[in-house]
């Protein structure tokens, strides 16, 4: 999977931001992402924090056909593209082509991150490069589930399932392109995330603890728990 005129250890690293969901459970009026939080789009704050780390070579933000949002706000230095798909398996499929496009190689890393995980900050972002770079797999942001799970059949509970080896999968994920590009397609749509991918392979993802605030933004009581947060932030 090593590029022709590129080696491992010369690899670089992209961020994919999938950016064409429409957030139906959050209950906007439009896509979520595009929803204010302490005064910005929530996406703004999202490529903030990857605008705020060096090691990023390039960010790409993949958003569905006809979005227009950038083009009514064009103040960022992340690659735009229309070619989101029905999924996030086939944006973030359509995205790593888009990489190749712009100079990527199979051997760079690319990590993927949610749109909607507008409080993640640079430090576990460059955490998860730390605990990944010398990696064959990769791996993802995640963190220790703290409460107790239940199974439910018909509006009851069915089973309790034992916690002490659960983990709530985050992002970014981090992952070589041409690896990550292969488990896709081999996957198709059936996943939700790329860590699920790389597991179909065979393969077994790197934990890199986050923290419990590094939370996807999908009901509308995020949107008020991540305004608290950001605004205790800019104090």
């Amino acid at each position: 999977m090593t590029g022709p005129s590129q080696s491992p250890a010369k690899a670089r690293h992209f961020a994919l931001i999938p950016c064409a969901g429409n957030g139906s459970r959050a209950g906007t009026a439009g896509p979520k992402q595009y929803e204010r939080i302490a005064g910005q789009p929530l996406i703004w704050h999202t490529l903030s924090a990857f605008a705020a780390v060096p090691r990023i070579a390039r960010t790409l933000v993949v958003v569905a056909p006809g979005d227009g949002f950038f083009e009514r706000n064009p103040t960022t230095s992340a690659l735009v593209v229309a070619c989101g798909g029905a999924t996030r398996a086939a944006s973030v499929g359509n995205g790593l082509r888009e990489l190749r496009r712009a100079g990527a190689v199979d051997a760079d890393w690319v990590l993927v991150h949610d749109a909607a995980r507008c409080l993640i900050t640079p430090e576990l972002i460059n955490r998860l490069i730390d605990a990944c770079a010398d990696d064959e797999v990769g791996g993802l942001l995640a963190h220790p589930l703290a409460d107790t799970l239940k199974v439910e059949d018909e509006g009851r509970v069915a089973q309790t399932v034992p916690r002490d080896d659960k983990w709530l999968a985050q992002t970014p994920q981090m992952f070589r392109l041409g690896m990550l590009r292969q488990a896709l397609e081999a996957a198709g749509d059936r996943v939700t995330d790329e860590s699920s991918a790389i597991e179909y392979m065979g393969l077994r993802p790197r934990l890199v603890p986050a923290g419990a605030l590094n939370f996807k933004v999908t009901y509308p009581e995020d949107f008020v728990m991540a305004e608290a947060v950001l605004r205790g932030r800019a104090r």
